[in-house]
């Protein structure tokens, strides 16, 4: 059975695309860090919210984690202190890196499962979070940047009611310091309330899916929703490669 297509984005120009709901009154008051891809940045109305959490949600595969790597990659061209958080070893990370399009001449700090000098181990997340938080202490005069994929994992070997009380302490605490942490998750692994709790926690989410049609597949991306920015209903096409991210308006 053939999937319904999301709403078309209609009869809308890219500029007013980008800037749905917003005056440039309530632009400047808003401020803003770059995802580190100018056409998300566009939709956004140039970037995250400032102390900020942005959950990232897609099905394996997608390309959810390219949010990730260009969001670290624009802290660390512009200075900020990055911090990876992962399941995965570090040089898995840095090989996806680079097929992404990714420079890698500059990296982040690691917290990982192999190849940082600080583990990230499954079995002990409050490990995690104290280590998280310390770095975060340590780089106080700095804005601070952390993308981490180990919600999923943690969802998996833990229970829910658990989970849900350790993300809304570990994000609040983190938020409490100029900080933004963007964590991506798997849709598919977890249950609709599951999800829909995770979102709640969350000052934005980004929604990546695939439209089928026959043997046409289009990878969609919808701004769920966002701190400070007025509901986006409208999907738009992305498309990741070697040659980096791009997100371009939707039409059906």
């Amino acid at each position: 059975m053939r999937a319904a297509p999301p709403g078309p984005i209609e009869g809308r120009g890219w500029n007013e695309l980008a800037c749905i709901g917003l005056s440039r009154e309530r632009h400047s008051r808003r401020p803003l860090v770059s995802s580190g891809i100018p056409a998300l940045d566009s939709i956004l109305t140039d970037g995250f919210p400032d102390k900020s959490s942005v959950l990232v949600l897609g099905q394996s595969g997608i390309g959810k984690e390219a949010l990730g790597y260009w969001f670290t990659h624009s802290g660390l061209v512009q200075g900020d202190y990055c911090l990876y958080v992962t399941h995965r070893p570090v040089n898995d990370i840095l090989r996806d890196m680079k097929a992404f399009g990714v420079p890698t001449n500059r990296v982040p700090e690691w917290i990982a499962s192999v190849g940082s000098a600080t583990k990230c181990d499954l079995e002990d997340f409050t490990s995690i979070s104290f280590n998280l938080k310390q770095a975060v202490q340590k780089n106080a005069d700095r804005r601070v940047r952390i993308v981490t994929d180990v919600i999923s994992p943690l969802l998996v070997l833990n229970p829910q009611p658990t989970m849900y009380q350790y993300w809304s302490k570990l994000l609040g605490d983190l938020k409490q310091s100029d900080c933004v942490i963007l964590a991506t998750a798997e849709e598919g692994m977890h249950s609709e309330s599951t999800i829909a709790s995770l979102e709640q926690q969350f000052d934005g989410v980004i929604e990546l899916r695939l439209q089928v049609e026959g043997i046409s597949i289009t990878p969609l991306l919808r701004v769920k929703k966002m701190l400070g920015l007025a509901p986006l209903h409208g999907f738009f096409r992305f498309s990741v490669s070697s040659r980096g991210m791009e997100v371009a308006p939707y039409v059906e």
